[in-house]
């Protein structure tokens, strides 16, 4: 069974805001991503930020997509650290330049904004092979 979340940041991202998602891997990933999307109801409008963990390469891929073009992927990642069955909690901290992503209070990647001004930023999407304890 795949997860699906959506929930609405009120008021928009903003610097010095939190995103917290708890969870726990499946089993047998195959993959899951974590989005920040400028509309939640129009899944084809700009995102300001595509996460996606690969199990199959062990890749974390970052991209956005602005006026209909998805831009430059990033793939540095210091370690891979998810692993299946285990419980993870990711913080994504938005800061004025980037997003600064943590995985169980270490960093693990950042995320320069692309989209501009950030509040256009709206909504959380979460979906894959995980299982959700918390979004906060």
């Amino acid at each position: 069974q795949v997860e699906q979340y959506v929930g609405e940041i009120k008021g928009g991202l903003r610097p010095a805001m939190k995103l917290t998602v708890i969870g726990m891997v499946h089993s047998n990933p195959k993959s899951f991503s974590v989005t920040l999307l400028c509309d939640p109801v129009d899944a084809n409008r700009d995102v300001g930020l595509l996460f996606t963990v690969n199990f199959s390469d062990k890749s974390i891929t970052r991209n956005s997509r602005i006026a209909g073009k998805w831009g430059r992927e990033e793939k540095t990642i210091p370690y891979f650290p998810f692993t299946a069955g285990d419980t993870f909690k990711m913080e994504l901290l938005c800061e004025h330049q980037q997003i600064r992503v943590l995985l169980d209070g270490r960093q693990l990647c950042d995320f320069t904004h692309r989209i501009q001004p950030l509040n256009l930023v709206k909504a959380l999407q979460i979906s894959g092979d995980i299982k959700l304890t918390k979004v906060a």
